[in-house]
């Protein structure tokens, strides 16, 4: 008797183990499914996780947002909201710590990093700022972006975003309208 109920909180906890891990899937899944497309510019460089692999930190143009409001702490999460360029680059709207009454739920949950009083900037760190890759490509992936980004042509890497009332999820980086993983394969 005591062996089935030994066995039946073992079915139990192995379920719960693999209900967590796909409920994370299922989620960002619906964000690429469902969410609207944000690129945002970038500047990547090529640092190395021994636990995760080889990724590309991505810094974003649109990092930063003027306000008056200096009521800002250092990792409070904020929410950006936020629109397009004429380009169709993402822009940051609006930041706020309550969801706004709009019309829109174009936002990312994202941190505050720092607020410059001079400058009454608020600098702020979004959720998808790796972009993990295969590490035998990951090198090659970094020199390609920074060799663009040096080139006298326009600066035409961003990073493709899905986003869906406050969840993000990025989905690729993109050199010239090609997927970062092809660029390097051509190069």
């Amino acid at each position: 008797m005591k062996t089935k109920y030994i066995f039946i909180l073992f079915i139990l906890v192995a379920l719960v183990q693999l209900a967590i891990p796909a409920q994370m899937i299922f989620g960002q899944e619906t964000v690429l499914k469902t969410g609207v497309a944000y690129k945002f510019k970038t500047r990547p460089v090529d640092p190395s996780d021994p636990f995760k692999g080889k990724y590309i930190t991505l810094n974003f143009d649109v990092s930063n947002f003027k306000t008056k409001d200096s009521l800002w702490e250092r990792n409070e999460e904020v929410l950006v909201y936020l629109t397009t360029d004429s380009l169709g680059y993402a822009k940051i709207d609006a930041v706020s710590k309550h969801v706004l009454e709009r019309n829109t739920n174009d936002y990312v949950k994202a941190k505050a990093y720092w607020y410059s009083t001079y400058s009454k900037e608020l600098a702020i760190r979004f959720p998808f700022n790796k972009y993990y890759m295969k590490e035998t490509k990951a090198y090659a992936a970094e020199t390609a972006v920074r060799d663009r980004q040096r080139d006298s042509l326009p600066n035409n890497t961003h990073a493709l975003v899905y986003v869906q009332e406050g969840e993000a999820v990025l989905e690729d980086v993109i050199i010239d309208d090609i997927s970062i993983k092809d660029y390097v394969e051509k190069k």
